[in-house]
């Protein structure tokens, strides 16, 4: 009986409208009918059903404690064994994890994704690549306000608001300075398709050495 190799486990991150989920979703597409999957750090947002709706709507969610590490450390650990998991779902609406979960199959590629997946250094170790997606300020605010008012109704006034108070000093406090523990840093996101395509035949050259 032929033993399993390891499943690869590649972390993607960047700024908020860096890009870093259309470097993950080109490098899931150009994998599509392989063994892959997507684990995105936005559904490990702690659970706040202990706190009132008042308090949730406090919730700093740019901030490494607004995230149950742990488990998504625990998810990626039983990904890696083979085994399948139970993703959590968050409920934004509520401001607190769904009752609902995601039954995760395990793949032999694994694309982690979300702002501060190399914050924590137990979650870094279980990366064999590391990418981090380095967008200027000025296109990431630009992009952050269409996404915010075209898909979440947003007022301009109120996403701007939110990324001078919370958004842009969490980014560079806890995102920026995660960028040293990179393998690879690809400036301009999902446009930039020699860095994708370079991303690829790493990808690739591993999978054919195992």
């Amino acid at each position: 009986m032929s033993i399993k190799k390891k499943p690869i486990v590649i972390g993607v991150t960047g700024g908020s409208g860096s890009g870093k989920t259309s470097v993950s979703q080109a490098v899931f597409n150009h994998f599509s009918g392989h063994s892959i999957l997507m684990l995105e750090q936005d559904y490990y947002y702690k659970d706040q059903s202990h706190l009132s709706f008042e308090e949730r709507l406090k919730t700093n969610y740019d901030h490494p404690f607004a995230f149950d590490t742990d488990l998504l450390i625990e998810h990626v650990k039983e990904l890696l064994q083979y085994q399948t998991i139970q993703k959590p779902v968050y409920d934004y609406a509520r401001h607190t994890r769904s009752k609902e979960v995601i039954i995760q199959e395990p793949k032999e590629v694994i694309i982690l994704e979300g702002i501060l997946i190399l914050d924590h250094p137990d979650l870094r170790d279980l990366m064999d690549i590391k990418v981090y997606v380095d967008t200027d300020d000025d296109i990431r605010i630009i992009r952050r306000i269409k996404r915010d008012i075209e898909e979440r109704g947003r007022t301009l006034d109120s996403v701007i608001d939110q990324y001078l108070t919370v958004v842009k000093p969490m980014h560079n406090q806890f995102v920026e300075p995660t960028k040293r523990y990179a393998d690879i840093i690809i400036p301009e996101g999902g446009r930039n398709q020699v860095a994708v395509d370079l991303m690829t035949t790493k990808i690739h050259s591993i999978l054919e050495k195992r």
